[in-house]
């Protein structure tokens, strides 16, 4: 899949089939969250691959809004280092194994991580060390059932040439 189909074609999934990921698939997507841009070539990123139910649901458990990774086939939590930069960086990471999940037929949804009062607990849970910035975490799977992206704002709307 070309990457303007991965971008028009990417929509968030809440709702998986049981077809499990594969480690290929998961160490796949890190790739390309590594490949991000970076602010002065920081790189200041560590993903954590989880994939087993327990660990699943406690860390659905931990948040406010992502009951559904219990029933993910994985979710992949992104990390930064606290740098000046980490939340740019890391939503960079997080964007670009969005789009790759969607080159490769998988469904995905970003949970919040930063400034959400859970991000420290998972954290903890995944063993993070203590300058690790919880960016996100990335819910993923087949979608079960058929998924469409939301409408977006027409570029007319949205563009402006010269100024605002």
């Amino acid at each position: 899949m070309d990457a303007m189909k991965a971008i028009t074609t990417r929509c968030s999934v809440r709702k998986f089939s049981p077809q499990p990921v594969t480690r290929a698939q998961l160490v796949a997507l890190v790739e390309a969250g590594r490949l991000a841009p970076t602010a002065r070539n920081v790189q200041p990123w560590e993903f954590v691959a989880i994939t087993t139910r327990p660990a699943l649901t406690q860390l659905a458990n931990l948040t406010d809004t992502g009951g559904f990774i219990a029933t993910a086939a994985a979710c992949l939590a992104v990390f930064c280092k606290d740098t000046k930069y980490y939340l740019e960086d890391g939503c960079a990471a997080t964007a670009n194994i969005l789009l790759a999940a969607t080159a490769q037929g998988l469904g995905a949804c970003w949970v919040a991580g930063d400034k959400k009062p859970y991000a420290p607990a998972v954290a903890r849970l995944l063993g993070a060390p203590a300058d690790g910035k919880l960016v996100s975490l990335i819910a993923l799977g087949y979608p079960a059932g058929t998924v469409a992206p939301p409408p977006k704002r027409a570029l007319s709307d949205l563009l402006h040439w010269e100024k605002f």
